[in-house]
């Protein structure tokens, strides 16, 4: 028995103005549009100018989310960041939102669990709440990818853009957390990864850091796409039987926008019929913790995904990692960002 129910009551998202086209990447790599949309599904990423960092990002989406919810900063409780490319490796880029929401002392923390990073913070949010710890949770997927991408390796930089997205999660007389599922393997970090910064390779490396790459997104293409099916399958059959639900009963999947053929696949191996499925991939790419709550903004947005729905958002990612939770929807709405001066387009 929970103590308290758990609602999200206001959703929001950002993208920053810059845009790097498929056609912008055919000046860049030995790649084109139409190879790029076969293999991803992908048309433009929006991205982020040479000054910005991802906390430029997740203000305007947080604020988007508390307008939505009928909240102002003050009356949130905690707030927690998913990314894998904060403003710096420390302090929790959560920290300096929570500054630059005008409330400074606020708990806050980062989740570092790259792609599945929104769901995870998404499920903690809810534990604390319905566990009665606090009354309503901030959560933020952001991410700068375009700072760790590197543009001469053709297999990995039409993938991945900028964003982020945030949600309120709040106490509620009804439950609409339904059930999650999490998991991680570090079997082979190498699969997916960012090979320097860490205490193992740290950027004071005496020449190696720039002469090997070791800055940027390094990737196993093929093992990640295995992965990525089935375990994505796996967790959405598992978080509904949490809930006590088949893909019967779901009227959307989000899921995490890494690649058209790993959701094709996806919802193809759940049965489920392709406009069950929220899909902004040809937009914005792969933006990591922030690609669920973008769709899902744009979804409630359009009035796709309304009161009474069930929605699961399921990811994967580095980790390796994976996770899927089943919400009933209740009434949240969207918030229109607020205007922000972000730094312009990729240089």
């Amino acid at each position: 028995m929970t103590a308290y129910g758990a609602a999200i009551s206001g959703v929001g998202s950002y993208a920053p103005p810059g845009v790097l086209t498929n056609e912008d990447l055919e000046k860049l790599v030995d790649t084109t549009d139409a190879w790029i949309v076969q293999r991803t599904g992908m048309k433009r990423r929006h991205i982020i100018g040479p000054d910005g960092a991802t906390s430029d990002l997740a203000l305007p989406a947080a604020q988007a989310a508390l307008s939505a919810a009928g909240k102002t900063a003050a009356d949130i409780d905690c707030i927690i960041c998913a990314t894998a490319t904060p403003d710096y490796l420390f302090p929790a880029m959560a920290c300096i939102v929570g500054f630059r929401l005008g409330v400074a002392g606020k708990p806050a923390f980062d989740i570092s669990i790259a792609c599945s990073g929104f769901v995870y913070a998404v499920t903690t949010a809810a534990s604390l709440v319905r566990s009665g710890v606090y009354r309503s949770v901030l959560v933020i997927g952001a991410e700068t990818l375009s700072k760790i991408t590197d543009y001469t390796d053709r297999g990995t930089c039409v993938l991945f853009g900028d964003g982020a997205g945030a949600v309120v999660v709040e106490r509620s007389e009804e439950d609409c957390f339904l059930g999650s599922e999490l998991g991680a393997d570090g079997t082979d970090p190498t699969v997916l990864y960012l090979p320097g910064g860490g205490s193992r390779m740290p950027f004071n490396t005496n020449g190696k850091f720039a002469a090997e790459r070791l800055g940027y997104i390094h990737m196993q293409g093929q093992s990640v796409f295995k992965f990525a099916v089935n375990q994505m399958v796996a967790s959405v059959r598992t978080a509904l039987s949490k809930a006590g639900l088949t893909t019967a009963d779901v009227d959307f999947v989000v899921p995490h926008q890494a690649n058209l053929r790993i959701i094709d696949a996806m919802v193809k191996t759940l049965g489920l019929p392709p406009d069950k499925c929220i899909i902004n991939i040809a937009e914005y790419g792969n933006t990591s913790a922030a690609s669920i709550p973008i769709a899902l903004a744009e979804a409630v947005a359009a009035g796709s995904i309304r009161k009474g729905h069930i929605v699961v958002m399921v990811a994967f990612g580095g980790g390796l990692s994976w996770g899927a939770m089943v919400w009933r929807w209740k009434d949240a709405k969207v918030g229109a960002p607020a205007r922000q001066t972000v730094a312009g387009a990729l240089a």
